[in-house]
């Protein structure tokens, strides 16, 4: 048993340099950055959203999907700020199944990591030329921070990397809010742990280097359901759970106490339809009691131009999900603004 050197991956310098951000847009991602810093630390009173597709596996698409967006989050700009979701690595389980554009550029062909990493950053840049919206992506591993960290707005961590200490202390690093998600045992005390490891300062190893970071105080949680010994899904974003998660808070002396709810998976089962229903639940939640309105910051929500998901094939559907089924555009854009009726 051993590992096979294939190849040396362009550093995130190189990466970085290949496909740079434009100067000009720099200072907007600046400006977008402390807009969005200010709704985690109470600055500011606007909602957050986290939306889009469950993986963002092809560039025309979900860029497509990015420009619809953009219109409804200058109209709702008042109350919401919008985050588009473009994940480009996705967790799998078993290991087995697509794995995200970093992995696979084109999800029929073979792996390609150097292809991969400039159609991840390409994609990310032209979004933000586009529209001016800078995105949300899953940190599944953390070497990759270097590759996007000029980009992203947000960064959550998964269910399954939260009690990873890598993870955590890499986290500790990031400069945007990173949503730590409960893990899929829905164990509060885990994310919480992973939330001080998280705030905290740390001295460790990255990428061959010695390194020092000073903590995130934007790092917060996210509350998306847990699975139970049976496999069965066990929702989390009820007003008593996010009561008993505000409790948990009070218990630990974190920054920025904040949480976004997770409208899919497990607490959606991954019945995506769901979503719609369980985002009125929890807006009126945080009409209800002013503690949950000050700690529920946002939702993420996933969503994409067509409804539902599909399997890989010569003949797919454009602009609809490969992984975890979507709520369809014309359904989101309808949610949104009654979002932004009740915030």
């Amino acid at each position: 048993m051993s590992f096979k050197f294939i190849k040396a991956l362009p550093s995130p310098e190189d990466i970085r340099n290949i496909i740079p951000i434009p100067e000009n847009l720099k200072e907007e991602k600046k400006k977008r950055d402390a807009e969005i810093a200010d709704v985690f630390t109470g600055k500011s009173d606007k909602f957050i959203l986290v939306i889009g597709p469950c993986s963002a596996d092809s560039e025309e698409p979900v860029i497509e999907y990015i420009n619809r967006l953009k219109p409804i989050a200058d109209k709702v700009y008042d109350k919401i700020l919008i985050i588009p979701r473009i994940y480009t690595n996705k967790p799998r389980t078993t290991g087995e199944g697509y794995k995200g554009i970093i992995h696979q550029p084109d999800p029929e062909g073979d792996t390609d990591f150097e292809k991969g990493l400039l159609a991840m950053r390409h994609m990310h840049v032209r979004a933000i030329r586009e529209t001016g919206l800078t995105g949300a992506d899953e940190m599944l591993y953390p070497d990759n921070w270097g590759y996007v960290c000029d980009m992203l707005s947000y960064v959550a961590v998964g269910a399954r990397s939260v009690e990873d200490q890598q993870h955590r202390i890499v986290a500790s690093g990031f400069d945007v809010p990173t949503g730590m998600k409960n893990p899929t045992s829905g164990d509060l005390s885990v994310l919480m742990n992973s939330l001080t490891a998280a705030q905290g300062a740390h001295t460790f190893v990255y990428r061959g280097k010695e390194v020092e970071t000073d903590g995130n105080g934007l790092a917060h949680a996210i509350l998306r359901g847990s699975v139970n010994k049976h496999g069965r899904s066990n929702p989390n974003y009820h007003y008593e759970d996010i009561m008993l998660l505000l409790e948990k808070y009070r218990e630990h002396d974190l920054a920025n106490q904040a949480c976004l709810i997770d409208t899919n998976h497990a607490n959606s089962g991954k019945n995506f339809k769901e979503q719609i229903r369980i985002a009125k639940d929890v807006m009126y939640s945080r009409n209800h009691n002013n503690d949950i309105r000050k700690l529920v910051k946002g939702l993420m929500i996933e969503s994409y131009l067509i409804e539902g998901n599909q399997k890989i094939s010569d003949h797919m559907t454009y602009g609809q999900s490969i992984t975890d089924p979507c709520l369809g555009f014309e359904d989101t854009e309808r949610l949104i603004y009654e979002i932004a009726e009740t915030v």
